[in-house]
């Protein structure tokens, strides 16, 4: 097996909540994430409880309201993958965060498989607004804001549990995967599928797999090497070995 770092092709990268910790927003499933400190968080985030619970609803505007990714800046590790796209090198994203970060950090292009919190759809028709535009509606004494066209249910823009994922971002991600040379799993438990099966369409197309996280995955016995180190000093560190800084 050639090293990983000689590979000249294209670059995916799949990235999850890791890669954002250093910008202030809590991971999910890790010690101190949002729904292991907080269970009822993880409720806001189930489909079902959300449209038959109107008090949940009002309790998910608050949180999005509060979340801190309003205030988030991109962190080294999202400014790296931009860095290294700047520096010549094909590199496609494929984030599970809602966040937006990458695309603040300059990155092109990111495909969003779970969604993003900006924006605001409702269930019922083709609605759609911003996240600031309804979050004014609620801070104006609407609790529980309705569709302004159909009285339906409005919901942040991201695919909840119990929810379909988008299938344009799911082709997408699947030829990010296949067109790979190299795929880095950044920030990622890679226990949430069919996100996490990137890695293996990767490696099944003939990618070098390069696992960047905390925490054993179940992937680690695919990956030409696993990195264990803190991600803002890592990625920096990886991009420049393969711009050859």
């Amino acid at each position: 097996m050639t090293d990983w770092r000689t590979r000249k092709g294209p670059i995916g990268v799949l990235t999850g909540a890791g890669i954002s910790t250093d910008s202030g927003i809590p991971d999910f499933r890790g010690p101190r994430g949002v729904w292991t400190t907080d269970p009822i968080a993880e409720l806001l985030s189930t489909y079902q409880h959300y449209v038959t619970d109107p008090e949940l609803r009002v309790k998910s505007w608050l949180a999005r309201r509060d979340n801190p990714a309003w205030r988030a800046q991109p962190n080294a590790a999202h400014r790296a993958l931009a860095r290294l796209a700047a520096g010549g090198r094909q590199v496609r994203i494929i984030t599970q965060n809602i966040d937006r970060l990458h695309q603040r950090a300059g990155s092109d292009p990111v495909v969003e498989i779970h969604g993003n919190m900006f924006d605001v759809v409702c269930i019922d028709c083709e609605y759609t607004t911003t996240m600031a535009a309804t979050l004014e509606r609620v801070a104006a004494g609407d609790p529980d804001p309705a569709c302004p066209d159909c009285d339906g249910i409005l919901k942040a823009a991201i695919v909840m549990f119990g929810q379909h994922l988008n299938p344009e971002a799911i082709r997408a991600a699947v030829d990010i995967a296949e067109t790979s040379e190299l795929f880095l799993a950044v920030g990622t438990s890679l226990q949430v599928e069919p996100a996490a099966s990137m890695c293996a369409v990767a490696v099944d197309s003939g990618a070098e797999l390069v696992i960047v996280n905390a925490e054993p995955t179940p992937y680690d016995v695919y990956a030409a090497e696993i990195v264990r180190e803190p991600i803002g000093r890592a990625l920096p560190r990886l991009v420049s070995e393969l711009l050859g800084d």
